[in-house]
């Protein structure tokens, strides 16, 4: 699982981008396949979304990526609570010309399912899934597999063989 604070400001946003899409690779999610290419979407529009609509001055925003059985979850909370996105199903197209209002159309077509989630404290989360083909959990596995049989699997120090 990946938690990390971030400033709600378009460089807090990128980094969100660029910190899941590596985590993606190290959980054997290469950069290029569509799971990882939907998950970067994904992150890049709830991130700006959470330093653009969800913005409290002084206040950080949260991405949070898990890897569950068959899917990774994002996660992206922030602390305004009365500026909620639609619901899945309720986002509508923007008009052709305007400079805006994409982003929730990008995640409901992307995302796996989605939903906007209140949290204790002030702020909500919204929490979208994508399933990760069955093939990338292979090929994950029979990557970490043949690693660890040349002695090259990387341990948490990121040493050869360290575990």
């Amino acid at each position: 699982m990946l938690t990390q604070r971030l400033s709600a400001t378009p460089r807090g946003a990128r980094l969100a981008r660029h910190l899941a899409l590596a985590q993606l690779d190290a959980w054997g999610i290469p950069h290029g396949t569509d799971t990882s290419d939907a998950v970067a979407v994904i992150v890049a529009e709830l991130a700006t979304n959470a330093a653009t609509h969800g913005r409290v001055p002084g206040r950080d925003f949260e991405l949070r990526l898990s890897l569950l059985a068959g899917s990774v979850r994002i996660e992206v909370t922030d602390t305004r609570a009365e500026r909620r996105p639609p619901a899945p199903g309720d986002v509508r197209e923007p008009l052709p010309l305007a400079d805006a209002g994409r982003g929730l159309v990008l995640v409901d077509a992307l995302a796996s399912r989605w939903e906007v989630l209140d949290r204790d404290a002030p702020g909500k989360t919204v929490r979208a899934e994508v399933d990760v083909p069955p093939s990338l959990f292979d090929r994950q596995r029979h990557t970490r597999a043949w690693l660890q049989s040349a002695g090259l699997e990387r341990g948490p120090a990121g040493v050869p063989g360290a575990r």
